[in-house]
């Protein structure tokens, strides 16, 4: 069964002469469990998609469905709640809170849910173990580096056991080998712990660790690109394909 199903999906900024399509028809299917790419040129919606995914922005038409609810029907309490519960974020600059720790970090949705903090710390400790960071549980950001981060950043997503996790740029933000690993590990998140994904990246190379890239451009879908795992050169093939686009 689909746990995203977009339909139409438009976003419009704006009224009149003036008016800016961001989005524009957009009709998606993503299975569970399935690690999406999205990629194209700036400006091009990617954004707005994600947002549009998570319910930070409402759309001008169409509709978004996650886990069987209808983003434009849910109220804004049941609309926070659902990001709360089926939904995690991940963003390119980590947004930990600096006066916190790796522990309190990870563990602030399900501690803002009602979760009772030694519970909520329990779990945060387990996704953060699970990513390495055994040794690093008591230290503030600024004594992590970017790719220790973001780590902690993913185990945040995680925590509340979401159904959906939506990336913007993760690897935005790291050098070359850190972005590599926090590709790896959402690859393993998803395949793994059977997570749906859906990232927006502008590096071929990280689109590569995805299952299925989806091309927009102008605000629509031009293309979409199953990957192989057996293949070696998925990266070279999306920069082929994104050249042929004109991306």
């Amino acid at each position: 069964m689909s746990n995203i199903q977009v339909e139409q999906l438009t976003k419009i900024y704006g009224t009149g002469s003036t008016a800016i399509i961001a989005l524009d028809h957009v009709t998606l299917t993503i299975k569970e469990g399935e690690f999406v790419a999205i990629m194209g040129p700036s400006g091009c919606g990617k954004s707005t998609l994600l947002h549009l995914l998570g319910g930070l922005d409402k759309p001008s038409q169409g509709q978004v469905i996650i886990a069987g609810h209808n983003l434009s029907e849910l109220n804004d309490d049941a609309l926070t709640q659902l990001r709360r519960r089926k939904i995690g974020f991940i963003f390119q600059f980590f947004n930990l809170i600096p006066v916190l720790n790796a522990v309190e970090n990870a563990a602030l949705p399900v501690t803002l849910d009602g979760v009772k903090p030694n519970e909520a710390k329990s779990k945060a400790t387990q996704w953060l173990t699970t990513f390495g960071l055994s040794e690093r549980l008591m230290n503030r950001p600024d004594q992590l580096s970017g790719g220790q981060q973001q780590r902690v950043a993913i185990a945040r997503a995680l925590v509340a056991d979401p159904e959906l996790i939506l990336a913007d740029e993760p690897t935005g933000n790291l050098d070359t080998r850190a972005s590599d690993e926090i590709a790896s590990l959402l690859r393993d998140v998803s395949k793994q712990y059977n997570r749906t994904i859906v990232m927006v990246t502008h590096d071929p190379r990280i689109a590569a660790y995805a299952d299925r890239i989806i091309f927009l451009k102008d605000g629509k879908v031009v293309d979409e690109t199953l990957l192989e795992r057996k293949n070696g050169k998925n990266a070279e093939d999306v920069v082929e394909k994104m050249k042929r686009l004109g991306n």
